[in-house]
């Protein structure tokens, strides 16, 4: 495999595609829907990472996937889901949540409150073989980001993950910071860093606010500080789409 060694590039939150609805306002850092970039469309095997506010009472209704596997991570309210294979239940932060769409699934996802919006992230990366069985997947794992630590939260490799994903080269970290907090940014071939909340400082590049991400490929290492209350979601990632 051929990587490209010690590349950093930032992408700021305002530079996003962003799809809007009275009831959604949507960001995504990959092409996702009628927003088509060929020159943007994954990163190392990430191919969605949308932030997205839903406003009370409203949501996404039932619609199908095949063959992602979808980590849904919500960052303030309550994310209600329901799947055709009999899962339902509520994601709040500090909660990690996982959906395998395999062979196919449909399933929904409404704010659970009448009065206040929800927040969360959506990062999809495909399997490693097409044509999985569908699955469903959640692990509480708030007291471990109270540490201010890196904690695992997903992995096709990592034994001590909260979760699993079905791609052996896939791992998804989060922290949760307190200024004054830092964290070293994992070390591999493909690695994408996005500040859900708050503000950090990363060495070699400055200044992060809530919304921009950093894409590395070829390498990791650099010290990432929080500035204010924030928390980050990193994939370390070891090889790319199509290789």
């Amino acid at each position: 495999m051929e990587v490209m060694t010690g590349l950093l590039e930032v992408r700021r939150a305002d530079d996003r595609a962003a799809t809007r609805a009275p009831w959604l306002n949507s960001r995504h850092s990959f092409s996702f829907n009628d927003y088509y970039d060929p020159d943007n469309t994954h990163h190392g095997l990430l191919l969605v990472n949308n932030d997205d506010v839903v406003e009370p009472g409203a949501g996404f209704d039932t619609h199908p996937h095949r063959d992602a596997e979808i980590v849904t991570w919500v960052l303030s309210g309550a994310l209600s889901h329901r799947d055709s294979i009999g899962n339902a239940g509520v994601i709040h932060p500090g909660l990690a949540q996982r959906m395998s769409a395999g062979t196919g699934i449909l399933h929904s996802e409404q704010n659970e409150s009448s009065s206040e919006p929800v927040h969360f992230v959506q990062m999809w990366v495909m399997p490693d073989s097409p044509g999985r069985p569908p699955g469903y997947q959640q692990q509480e794992i708030g007291d471990a980001l109270a540490g201010g630590r890196l904690v695992t939260v997903a992995s096709g490799r990592d034994q001590d993950a909260a979760i699993t994903v079905g791609n052996a080269d896939a791992t998804l970290y989060a922290a949760r910071l307190q200024s004054g907090d830092s964290v070293e940014v994992p070390d591999a071939p493909y690695v994408h860093l996005f500040v859900a909340l708050g503000g950090v400082e990363l060495e070699g590049a400055g200044a992060l606010d809530a919304g921009d991400a950093v894409r590395f490929t070829g390498g990791g290492g650099q010290r990432l500080a929080a500035v204010a209350p924030s928390e980050v979601l990193i994939w370390a990632m070891e090889r790319r789409l199509g290789r």
